[in-house]
């Protein structure tokens, strides 16, 4: 049975810093791509950021691109998100999910989702 589980998000101040993570469990994800995806309230869920796990090639928002950074370690089958200079607009539930398509911004061509982790940052 396919898991992600997030962790790391919690309460910061704005231009502050958190880590989040999603330990993957359940299959090999050497050929899959990893996303980061986020849902604000009252707002459509949205791509942060995605990795193509078995080159390591990574994918970013425009709205995160040079504040956060996508990485992972093979032997915790984890991935990360680093994101820093935190703002108030990047208050949102982040989601990790993983899908076997090379095409990493389409929400509905991922197949696993994990449930989520609060990030809230304070003005």
């Amino acid at each position: 049975q396919v898991q992600l589980v997030e962790s790391g998000g919690g309460l910061v101040q704005a231009g502050g810093s958190l880590r989040l993570a999603c330990a993957a469990s359940g299959r090999t994800f050497s050929d899959y791509t990893m996303g980061w995806f986020r849902q604000a309230p009252g707002k459509e869920r949205e791509f942060v950021a995605a990795m193509w796990w078995w080159n390591s090639n990574t994918f970013y928002a425009d709205s995160v691109k040079g504040r956060s950074t996508m990485s992972r370690d093979n032997a915790k089958n984890t991935v990360y998100l680093q994101m820093n200079s935190l703002k108030p607009e990047d208050t949102a539930v982040y989601y990790c999910a993983a899908t076997r398509s090379s095409t990493y911004d389409v929400i509905r061509w991922y197949d696993y989702w994990g449930q989520g982790t609060q990030v809230t940052v304070s003005s």
